[in-house]
């Protein structure tokens, strides 16, 4: 399996849970993580498994990653299996973070996440976070996770 992350971080705790999915998934195959920038494009050519992950802000994701899916096609996600998490805090009024808006954004160009959005958490809402403690390896749990959807789904086309 051939995984790639494309990443945007603040204050690098959305990097350090990026890292953590993508050493994981090492395991399992390739497995790189980038951070969205703009001015590079990202080719997908070989990639089996795509993971988006960005901190939210102002309960939506970043700029960048706004961007990042604002400009890929729907033809360059196409039979590529994907997910979407975020970095977020965790407070009692918090309504929206930016998985879920990035897993409604692929929906609308004809790509189904693999698994529902997730989130880790930061430990405050002001600047650097940290993330709570075991965040990281959630994060390492949540890509064994996504590993196994990923082979139970190819094993369900290998079967039809």
């Amino acid at each position: 399996m051939n995984t790639f992350i494309v990443y945007d971080s603040q204050f690098g705790n959305t990097e350090r849970i990026a890292q953590a999915i993508a050493d994981t998934l090492r395991a399992f195959g390739q497995a790189s993580a980038v951070r969205v920038d703009p001015a590079y494009p990202v080719e997908f050519q070989g990639v089996d498994l795509l993971i988006l992950g960005c901190p939210t802000q102002g309960m939506r994701p970043t700029p960048a990653m706004q961007s990042f899916l604002g400009n890929v096609s729907s033809q360059r996600l196409s039979g590529l299996a994907v997910a979407c998490f975020d970095t977020r805090f965790r407070g009692f009024l918090w309504k929206s973070s930016a998985a879920p808006r990035m897993a409604r954004q692929l929906r609308t160009m004809g790509v189904e996440p693999l698994v529902p959005p997730e989130s880790f958490f930061v430990k405050a809402m002001k600047k650097e976070g940290p993330l709570l403690a075991g965040e990281v390896e959630r994060a390492a749990s949540w890509a064994r996770m996504l590993h196994e959807k990923y082979e139970a789904s190819e094993s369900h086309l290998v079967a039809q």
